[in-house]
């Protein structure tokens, strides 16, 4: 294997590697830190690159197989980090000038954990201003990129991760969820992204004081099934620190990849009763959903009929977002970008009634779906309503139709899963006309992310989209 197919191998295939002594960490290592010298200029998938800790890191772990000690299931695998997670001694900015100087003194459960496993940290990726919105925009520095056409978004609010995955930047990433934030991304750049079940990953980051965090959920970005379930066994289990994940009952990852998908019940919709979706994405949605038929799953149309989700629930999720972030808007307004101070201003208004209403409206949601999930194992859908968008002015970016900007519909399938604490993923499934990758949306539900990571693995082994990635590389 060249260094490029190096770069671009699953990562429980450079395990192997690393395991059998064929590459060294050191080698893999630095594979990761030249693509990202060579072509990140383009993508900007990074805001740190920590390479001298990188490659003292990847000395530690080699010594380590050369004595023959006991590693981790990580061990020697260069891994990115969002820069909404915590990192001991990193910086981690979230994306917003605010933080740009912070240097947390604790690590995320997570971090500690893939730090454990025996992960190589390679930096913290690209973020929207405090996670935000699907796209990858912030004052820091130049946008994210999507490797897939670099005048377009890699989708947010994981999009530095979704872009590094893509490019072979890093073997995976860690990323988090607050209403697609890893599947819109996933989406938008081909690869498999899996927000967990509620309550799976611990969302522990240094406090749990952030009340819009409460729909918000940790988990991998990865290009191939296999990947995603290594890493999240390692990120999965319970958490003192966060005492939600002490609802989840564990899953059998040994089994999770051998499960049998035929006559699976699945519910296909095309639009959840609102959305509108551009007829080629919707085309390929439906081969996708032809091939499920092939594979042996029994699929229906039911009418489902929800709501636009965040003019229906953005009362509780901007009001949280305002008492995490509204006290900064006098002393830091002038560094924000215009969609925070626009999500700040709508939280400032929002009444105790309008609150506690929405409350009431997700737990209609929430008998709804348990209703729904009741008769079907599994609900497909598009992952997003359009291909990944060029640059467009914030002002632009409204119509008469929502309160919101146009680009928050990038959620339109995916904050449902979030509100109700359903597992969720997109899996990859084709290319519009314009070569730009498109996602199949699928909810199973709470606690049965193994069937979502079985019928992927099925979409992957009779529809591979893993090879797409040795045909396409940016231009540098």
């Amino acid at each position: 294997m060249n260094e490029k197919e190096l770069a671009l191998a699953p990562a429980v295939k450079l395990r192997e590697l690393i395991q059998s002594k064929e590459i060294s960490p050191i080698e893999i290592t630095q594979i990761y830190l030249d693509r990202i010298d060579k072509l990140d200029t383009q993508l900007h998938s990074y805001i740190t690159v920590t390479a001298d800790s990188a490659l003292e890191s990847a000395k530690i772990a080699e010594e380590k197989l050369m004595k023959g000690d006991q590693v981790g299931p990580l061990h020697g695998l260069p891994i990115s980090i969002k820069d909404t997670q915590m990192t001991k001694g990193i910086k981690t900015t979230s994306g917003t000038a605010i933080y740009k100087d912070r240097i947390a003194e604790t690590d995320a459960t997570i971090v500690e954990k893939v730090k454990t496993a025996g992960a190589i940290i390679l930096g913290k990726t690209n973020t929207p201003e405090l996670g935000l919105v699907g796209t990858c925009i912030n004052k820091l520095g130049e946008q994210g990129r999507n490797p897939w056409d670099i005048t377009r978004t890699p989708g947010g609010s994981s999009g530095g991760a979704a872009a590094a995955v893509a490019a072979g930047l890093c073997s995976m990433a860690t990323g988090s969820d607050g209403g697609g934030s890893i599947r819109i991304p996933s989406n938008f750049c081909g690869i498999f992204g899996i927000k967990p079940t509620q309550g799976r990953v611990s969302a522990y980051n240094g406090s749990m004081s952030k009340s819009h965090n409460m729909f918000s959920q940790n988990g991998p970005l990865t290009r191939t099934v296999e990947d995603s379930v290594l890493l999240l066994e390692t990120l999965a289990g319970t958490d003192v620190k966060d005492p939600i994940t002490y609802t989840v009952p564990p899953i059998d990852f040994e089994t999770i990849l051998n499960e049998n998908i035929q006559e699976l019940k699945v519910a296909w919709s095309p639009d959840y009763g609102f959305a509108s979706v551009e007829s080629e994405i919707l085309e390929i949605n439906y081969q996708a959903v032809l091939h499920l038929e092939r594979l042996g799953c029994k699929v229906e149309n039911p009418a489902l009929n929800l709501y636009p989700p965040y003019d229906k629930y953005g009362a509780i999720i901007t009001s949280d977002f305002f008492n995490s972030y509204g006290q900064y808007l006098d002393s830091h307004g002038d560094d924000m970008t215009d969609f925070c101070k626009f999500f700040i201003d709508k939280g400032s208004q929002v009444t105790t009634k309008e609150y506690s209403e929405t409350l009431g409206h997700i737990d209609e949601l929430k008998g709804k779906m348990a209703q729904f999930f009741m008769k079907y194992d599994l609900l497909v859908s598009p992952t997003a309503c359009f291909e990944p968008f060029t640059d467009i002015s914030f002002e632009d970016n409204f119509n008469s139709c929502s309160k919101f900007p146009l680009h928050y519909f990038n959620g339109a399938f995916t904050m449902q899963a979030n509100l109700i604490g359903y597992p969720a993923a997109s899996i990859p499934i084709g290319f519009t006309s314009n070569g730009l990758p498109v996602g199949f949306h699928v909810i199973a539900p709470k606690g049965e992310e193994g069937r979502i990571l079985s019928l992927a693995l099925k979409f992957q082994e009779t529809k591979p989209w893993a090879k797409s990635y040795l045909s396409n590389e940016i231009t540098h």
